[in-house]
This record gives C-alpha cells, structure tokens and sequence, in this order.
C-alpha cells in the first residue's frame, strides 16, 4: 500500500494538496473525486465530503498500522512538510513567525475577502472587525507590501508554505480575483519555475482529460 490515500478533483482546491505531495515526493494513490457521486470512503474518512482529504496510511516498525485522516488544505500542506523534514520545506527557528503567520492569513483574512469581494458581499463600516479581514483592499495591500521586499513567504527560500500562500496568489491572478500586481507576478512567476508545480500541473491536465472521457 501506497503511504498516502488522496481524494482529489483536478477542478478544486485539492489541486494545492496535490503540488504538496509532489513537493515532497510522497508516495500516493488519488481518487479520483466527480462532485455528484463521491466515493464512499472520502464521505468515511471526512463526512462533509470536502476536498482534499488526504488518508496517511502509517505504518509502524513492529508490523502495525493505523490511518491518519488530515483535512483542509493549509494544514495538509504543513503535515507533509513535517512528515517529511529531508524535503527542506519547514521553516527555520527565524523564518517561523513569517511561516505560520503567511500561511494562517492566506487560509484566513485572505480567502475570506476574495470570496466576499467574488460574492458581492458588503461589508459595513462598523462590522469590518467582526469580518476578520477588515476590507478587500486591506487584504491585498497587505499580501502586496510582504511581497515587495521578500521573494518567497519566508524571505529568500522557498518552503511548504509558499504552495499555500502561492497558490492563492496563482489563481487569484489567474481567474482576476487578485489585482496585475507587480509583485504578485513577479512572486506568481517565480512559483511557476518550481519542477513539482509543473508536474502537478501536467498530471492533472491528463486527470482532468480522463475524468471529462469518463463522463461521455
């Protein structure tokens, strides 16, 4: 058996957790997820049926094993760094702080104003606090002068949380819900050099292709 059990629709966010794996060489198995019929064993191990869902078939030195079901998308991103530190994409004792605080804002106050702003949603004036990320300008110029002055989220190396951080900025570009900001294509295309993002790509290109065969 494969280390790994991965629930996965080239179409989502499961496309994040995807680039992880592959960062980090983990061995896997994906499923292949269709939104109208989910396997019966993404629904076991996450009954709310989200994706990714990533199974950790963990085996133990005296013979046991015991699966791990790890779900949302930044945490799945930091347990493969941890469970494979000879990777290198763990933050060290100094890069820690930009680490955990990019990547919590970018699955926080960030995403949270993109699908407000992508929603129509208002914000009033007085409730900017209790939004948590106060307005979608703020978001952004917020995300933008970080990236101004440092070429990956903890500075000047790459690390799991980039996938993450990176990956919102990838698409935001992308389907226009992020601002041409220069220093979000300059950050974008920096990401887009990385040999595990290329793959990812590829693979679910070719996933993609089979899933829409299957449907016809």
């Amino acid at each position: 058996m494969l280390d790994f059990t991965f629930y996965h629709n080239p179409m989502s966010r499961s496309c994040i957790a995807h680039w992880a794996l592959r960062e980090v060489s983990a061995g896997y198995d994906a499923v292949p997820v269709e939104w109208g019929a989910k396997p019966q064993g993404l629904l076991d191990a996450n009954p709310m049926g989200k994706i990714p869902t990533l199974v950790h078939h963990h085996a133990q030195m005296l013979g046991g094993s015991h699966d791990h079901v790890i779900t949302e998308t930044p945490a799945i991103c930091h347990y493969l760094a941890e469970i494979y530190p000879s990777a290198g994409l763990l933050p060290d004792t100094h890069e820690r702080a930009a680490y955990f605080r990019w990547l919590f804002f970018a699955a926080g106050p960030l995403e949270a104003a993109v699908m407000a702003k992508s929603m129509g949603w208002e914000v009033a004036d007085d409730k900017r606090a209790m939004a948590g990320f106060g307005t979608y300008e703020l978001a952004v110029d917020t995300l933008d002068r970080w990236l101004k002055d440092h070429a990956f989220v903890c500075g000047d190396r790459f690390t799991m949380a980039d996938v993450y951080v990176g990956s919102q900025v990838d698409w935001g570009l992308i389907f226009e819900s992020l601002p041409d900001l220069p220093s979000f294509k300059a950050y974008q295309a920096r990401l887009n050099e990385r040999p595990a993002k290329k793959a990812r790509e590829a693979a679910d290109v070719e996933l993609r292709d089979e899933m829409a065969a299957d449907d016809t």
